[in-house]
């Protein structure tokens, strides 16, 4: 059996999860506390095995209390469940020792899965929220191959971007030997060479890079 503490300051949200809560088999709802030290006071006579924090609470909010349980009561995990999305936000309140995040607004089931996972010792953070850091991580990466591509354009040598406008252009391997009198091997080699240059992850990335850098018409 889960012993679970609801600390959140709306009365209306707590009766919410608490009617959810008791609705399965593996749950006890133990406790509730509208701020932090109520939090803290509950906890000094009613153990529990996982905390619902929310992080905006009168008194002693989610972020301050944090520290304080996680020195206080070790063995209790604390899940965090707030409106709260910012990545910022979430980091802090990991680093506070939160065991898991979880949004409101998250479908019952993965908060149901969430209450498991931390109760097990695991750490947990809601799809939504790490979807979102897998994008803006996406784009930091793309950013960053994009500055390190731009360092390396001036190494092209003038053959060398002959041949990325031709590629451009949308010209194979054999047509461009042709078209500059030269063998299909030293194409494939000066291609081999530009995409090194550039850090073009293929053709498609290659050419995006050189009409943004003004390297072909």
């Amino acid at each position: 059996m889960t012993r679970i503490i609801l600390a959140d300051d709306h009365t209306i949200l707590r009766d919410g999860i608490r009617a959810l809560l008791v609705a399965e088999p593996d749950f006890e709802v133990v406790g509730e506390a509208s701020n932090g030290r109520e939090l803290l006071d509950l906890l000094a006579t009613t153990p529990a095995d996982v905390v619902l924090l929310d992080l905006t609470m009168p008194e002693l909010d989610g972020f301050a209390v944090l520290p304080l349980v996680r020195a206080q009561h070790p063995e209790t995990r604390l899940l965090i469940l707030s409106m709260l999305e910012h990545e910022r936000y979430v980091a802090q309140a990991l680093e506070a020792g939160a065991s898991g995040y979880i949004l409101k607004n998250a479908a019952i089931t993965e908060i149901l899965h969430a209450i498991r996972t931390v109760a097990v010792g695991h750490s947990f953070l809601c799809t939504e929220i790490g979807l979102e850091l897998l994008r803006k991580l996406t784009l930091n990466m793309e950013k960053q191959w994009e500055t390190s591509a731009e360092s390396h354009s001036a190494d092209l040598s003038a053959r060398e971007l002959e041949v990325l406008q031709l590629i451009a252009e949308g010209l194979t391997n054999a047509e461009i030997a042709d078209k500059l009198f030269t063998s299909k091997r030293t194409i494939e080699t000066h291609r081999q060479n530009i995409i090194e240059k550039t850090q073009a992850k293929n053709t498609a990335a290659l050419i995006k890079f050189a009409v943004n850098q003004g390297l072909v018409k």
